[in-house]
């Protein structure tokens, strides 16, 4: 079944990074919840974490700074009216840094103070616990290919992608599997993005610890059978995978995700290998050629 639908270029579901959804407007749908602010807060990129951190830190400080204007010369040793020694008491103040030149001299600013400090310890035991949630989390470290190839395996065409583990350790209980979105049109006319797990020669590995080329033979019951390379790009194929195990270092669960378009899908061509042997018998990887295919002689 072919479907175009106005040659429009393919938006990806999963980014090459893993992030996801993507391309995707929710309508009728507040952007950002009080409740979901937490979640918000650890998802954001580093980067955009700490310039967060710090626009709150000046915008506070300069809100007591202003609260402390207001009450008149209420700090001792302050140029009356200055907002940066208003400013820089308030910083004083909520690091509870005590440099001893400037203090409060009147109840209001005590009263001020006494606000500023309990907020000060309030707002450093979250962004303690913000950062030492992201730094906690468990991440992996996974590279994918960039393309997927389709080659006979065994007499039989076999659609393969290529996966690693980055790190200088291993994945415990590693699991994958691949799922084939693409566009439909139902009996009744309906325009539908259906997803078809596709069944994978060998989905579970018990340690993952070097490369892993999983594979999925396209036989009659694959939802890739008898499709051509024209046919997934019309349907707007995308292949998502998703990976979980185990992070022996942290013991915890860690999981990665990826995903091919039609167009990253390479017909007729194979991976090269990259397992090769040390002088001393050991194992050795390439993976400058990690990403290198070749073609294949026998056609599809």
């Amino acid at each position: 079944m072919k479907i175009n639908r106005n040659h429009q270029p393919q938006a990806r579901l999963v980014s090459r990074k893993g992030q996801f959804p993507l391309n995707i407007v929710k309508l009728g749908v507040p952007r950002l919840h009080f409740a979901d602010l937490y979640h918000r807060l650890l998802t954001l990129s580093w980067p955009r974490f700490f310039i967060l951190i710090c626009l709150s830190y000046t915008v506070t400080n300069s809100l007591f700074a202003l609260a402390y204007l207001a009450g008149g010369d209420c700090i001792a040793n302050a140029r009356p009216g200055s907002f940066p020694d208003a400013f820089y008491f308030s910083v004083q103040t909520m690091a509870t840094i005590g440099y001893g030149s400037m203090y409060p001299r009147t109840d209001y600013a005590n009263t001020i103070v006494a606000i500023q400090a309990l907020f000060g310890l309030w707002g450093v035991a979250m962004v303690t616990g913000l950062a030492f949630s992201r730094f906690s989390r468990p991440t992996a470290r996974v590279i994918f290919s960039r393309v997927a190839v389709i080659a006979p395996f065994n007499g039989v065409p076999t659609l393969m992608y290529r996966t690693a583990n980055q790190r200088f350790n291993q994945i415990l209980e590693a699991q994958q599997r691949a799922t084939l979105i693409r566009n439909e049109v139902t009996a009744e006319g309906e325009f539908m993005r259906r997803f078809y797990d596709l069944q994978l020669m060998r989905s579970h590995s018990p340690v993952f610890a070097l490369t892993w080329t999983v594979m999925h033979a396209i036989e009659e019951s694959s939802p890739l059978y008898q499709l051509t390379a024209e046919d997934l790009m019309e349907q707007q194929a995308e292949i998502v995978i998703t990976l979980t195990g185990i992070d022996e270092t942290v013991s915890q669960t860690i999981h990665a995700r990826h995903s091919f378009v039609a167009s990253e899908i390479m017909w007729n061509m194979r991976f090269v290998d990259i397992l090769l042997k040390s002088a001393t018998g050991g194992r050795v990887v390439d993976y400058t050629r990690f990403h290198d295919v070749k073609p294949v002689e026998e056609k599809l």
